[in-house]
């Protein structure tokens, strides 16, 4: 059964022991950083801090910090469960017959049931402050020293497209100014920015609505994440997660919905022109993404549950939570790529790649260059297009085996020969590009050559043993008792 709400996860958690409470007093400036590092660095629980200083709203974190806990927060055994599922609905075809028909009907049902769902009201609008209100009532984290200040950084930030009325959910972080103003940290290739672009350059409004839900159903949060293609609505995806609808309420002050099991929500505005620096951040890179100039995000109305949970997270040196939800992007997306490139057997993003600056990929190689149309064909793939190394191997290395990986592709490749450069889009966060969102990209042809790609000497075999001496010194390195030493 899907989670209600945040709090539902949190009970789930704590009765698995996934999730530990702190109930004496620990800084939201830094301390709690460092609990969150400490914990996921060593295979730690989640963590409530139920007196965080300076704030009566108990703060949770590393919600998502471990496969068990992205397979808790999903409702799966194992991510690739849903991968499943997301194959299943792409190889669906046209029924032939009365029995195709029925089979189809679970599929049917089961897309009908993700449709988000309005309701009048909702948890979210127990509270409702229209004036006297303010950010410093939450532990917003200042994550670390070299921040420029406190970052609002798990919120499902809402916004709807000025031409096609579509909405959008994006997680972008939001700076602290005072306590009704933030930064609004759209960078330059996601939707909040392109909605934002297209009200300017259609001169008929000057303010744009936002709305930022904090804390929510783990789905409905997940969702935030997500590298879904435009035309897809994230709470439709999330009620796809989920099995059973979002239930979106109207917020107070504009027409924008937001999930009604949410912990708080704040309402406002974007007003076009207005920018402010915005920045340092200790970003997941593991540096700190340096201060440049970002809308402004206007607080007119919060609205919160009684007692609110405020949901949050941090980034920095890997592996930190984010890596786990990422590599459960990575195991549920892969159907969607693969159905774009069949040849394709597997992708595995290291955690030291921070997502987009490596991405291992296993191939079922057919004619020659082929590795060299799959690079190009993935930085043509929404936000792959940020990859910034991409190492192609041949079907039977496994991409998830990181040290096999390394180990056959610097014995397979000539780097004259199999290594090339392009120039294209670079992630807003990379401090090293030549130009702020532009720069080069590598690609690594690590597959076996052959004559046909120019390649005339001998390929070698990889030295393995023979099954049948394998077989029989099984038996006898039991008998010589080393089983027990291994």
């Amino acid at each position: 059964m899907p989670f209600d709400d945040l709090r539902s996860f949190l009970r789930a958690l704590e009765k698995t022991r996934e999730l530990v409470r702190i109930p004496f007093e620990v800084d939201p400036h830094l301390e709690i950083t460092e609990f969150a590092d400490r914990a996921v660095k060593s295979g730690g629980p989640a963590l409530l801090f139920d007196a965080p200083k300076g704030s009566d709203v108990p703060a949770a974190i590393n919600l998502f910090a471990s496969m068990r806990r992205m397979e808790l927060a999903l409702g799966v055994g194992n991510v690739e469960e849903i991968a499943s599922r997301i194959a299943g609905f792409l190889q669906m075809q046209k029924p032939q017959g009365f029995m195709d028909k029925l089979k189809m009907l679970p599929k049917l049902a089961e897309i009908s049931s993700a449709f988000p769902k309005t309701v009048s009201d909702g948890a979210c609008k127990e509270v409702i402050r229209r004036s006297d209100f303010s950010l410093d009532y939450f532990p917003i984290l200042h994550c670390w020293p070299g921040d420029g200040g406190r970052f609002i950084t798990l919120p499902m930030v809402f916004s709807r497209n000025p031409e096609t009325g579509k909405r959008n959910c994006g997680m972008y972080r939001l700076q602290v100014y005072d306590g009704q103003t933030t930064g609004m940290h759209w960078q330059k290739h996601k939707q909040g920015a392109e909605h934002y672009r297209r009200l300017a350059a259609s001169g008929k409004e000057t303010r744009m609505p936002v709305a930022v839900a904090i804390g929510s159903d783990p789905a409905t949060m997940y969702s935030a994440i997500l590298p879904l293609p435009p035309e897809i609505d994230e709470m439709l995806f999330a009620g796809f997660l989920r099995g059973r609808p979002v239930e979106m309420v109207k917020c107070e002050t504009s027409d924008l919905e937001v999930p009604a099991n949410a912990e708080i929500v704040l309402e406002g505005y974007v007003e076009v022109g207005e920018m402010r620096r915005e920045g340092p951040f200790g970003d997941h890179t593991g540096f700190y993404s340096l201060d440049d100039d970002y809308p402004v995000f206007h607080i007119e109305c919060i609205t919160h549950r009684k007692k609110p949970v405020y949901a949050t997270t941090i980034v920095g040196p890997p592996p930190m939570e984010d890596f786990y939800m990422g590599k459960a992007v990575e195991r549920i997306f892969l159907p969607l790529m693969r159905m774009q490139l069949p040849e394709i057997r597997d992708i595995c993003m290291p955690a030291e790649g921070v997502f987009h600056n490596l991405i291992l990929v296993s191939m079922r190689k057919s004619y020659p260059g082929h590795a060299r149309k799959v690079m190009h064909a993935i930085w043509g793939l929404g936000q792959a297009m940020f990859s910034k190394v991409i190492v192609v191997v041949d079907e039977d290395v496994d991409v998830q085996n990181v040290a096999e990986t390394a180990w056959k592709a610097l014995n397979n490749i000539d780097p004259q020969r199999d290594i090339e450069f392009s120039m294209g889009p670079i992630d807003s966060l990379d401090h090293s590009s030549r130009l702020p969102n532009y720069g080069s990209k590598m690609g690594i042809d690590a597959t076996a050559k052959w004559q046909s790609e120019g390649f005339t000497r001998r390929w070698p075999a990889v030295i393995e043993m023979s099954s049948d001496v394998k077989q029989r010194v099984d038996d006898l390195w039991k008998r010589a008792g080393l089983h027990r030493r291994s």
